[in-house]
């Protein structure tokens, strides 16, 4: 394994250093001479299909076409994300030119012949075709309504949580707590009191107004006293947290609204993928006879797969 992720790595640093002068030459350019703005109002032309049959360029007789420039532009992606856009197609071509001369360099040495070599092409046409299922059995067969029902199943199960509105004072002592405690009860305005007491910077010019939270936004003692108490209270005993002492109001009280579905139908997707894709592998699992003699190893990855 370790083999086959050196010279993956090694196959890796070669094109890249084959693509620097590629990379570099265009951003030095730049740098001493920038292109002029195109102006606001030019509107780009559209640009017209492109029958991915094309040939650009032929490499030892052989045609290489757009739909093999697109597959390069797709896999050598990070290589070519610090070029302008322009040279990106340019710097593709560049690079599937070298690797077909250098993978006929390869076929006459015999190099494909290697077992270490036609192991890992195996595994990678598996990895591929693994990818392909993926899509097309699994992504490409998620519907608008299976989504939507995720999202409902999610929302229906999820048990209804308060979020409060409150508003706190925090001072560095117990003492100056208490005293703002007795200015209350005699009657002082809380968001007056904040504003000329409170130590937290945000608190100075709006009352000491947290906003709406939720359980769990914050610290434990905080939390718990927040909510414990009745709208339009205050807390009748200063609360320590971390960050000294707080006189908590609750101003309000309501349920919590769930996300709307547009804010979180990407997440939504994702788990019917996920729950899709296990089902799959489980169905496939089942239907293969597999054997592991290692007992420790198997014992693991039973493991595991009890786990998904």
């Amino acid at each position: 394994m370790s083999l086959l992720f050196s010279r993956a790595s090694l196959a890796s640093l070669g094109l890249a250093l084959g693509l620097s002068a590629l990379c570099l030459s265009p951003v030095t350019a730049q740098e001493t001479a920038p292109a002029p703005a195109a102006p606001a109002d030019a509107a780009a032309p559209a640009a017209a299909p492109v029958d991915p049959n094309t040939v650009i360029a032929t490499v030892n007789g052989q045609p290489l076409t757009e739909a093999d420039l697109v597959l390069a532009e797709g896999e050598l992606s990070q290589q070519f994300a610090q070029l302008p856009p322009e040279q990106r197609r340019a710097a593709a071509l560049s690079a599937a030119i070298e690797i077909r001369v250098m993978a006929a360099k390869a076929v006459t040495d015999g190099l494909d012949k290697d077992p270490d070599f036609q192991r890992r092409m195996a595994f990678l046409q598996q990895r591929a075709l693994h990818g392909e299922m993926v899509e097309k059995g699994v992504v490409d067969k998620v519907t608008d309504a299976e989504v939507r029902a995720r999202y409902d199943q999610e929302i229906a199960n999820t048990p209804p949580v308060n979020e409060v509105h409150a508003r706190h004072i925090l001072v560095k002592t117990k003492e100056e707590a208490e005293a703002i405690i007795k200015q209350l009860d005699g009657g002082g305005d809380f968001q007056k009191l904040a504003n000329e007491h409170t130590s937290d910077p945000s608190g100075k010019s709006n009352g000491g107004d947290l906003g709406w939270f939720g359980p769990g936004q914050m610290v434990p003692e905080f939390d718990k006293a927040a909510f414990a108490l009745e709208v339009g209270k205050y807390t009748k005993e200063p609360v320590q947290t971390q960050f000294g002492w707080h006189v908590i109001k609750l101003e309000d009280k309501r349920a919590k609204q769930p996300p709307a579905f547009d804010d979180v139908k990407d997440q939504a997707k994702q788990a019917v993928i996920r729950d899709k894709y296990f089902a799959l592998v489980k169905s496939l699992r089942a239907g293969a006879k597999v054997e592991i003699p290692d007992a420790n190893l198997k014992k693991a990855v039973d493991t595991l797969e009890s786990a998904k």
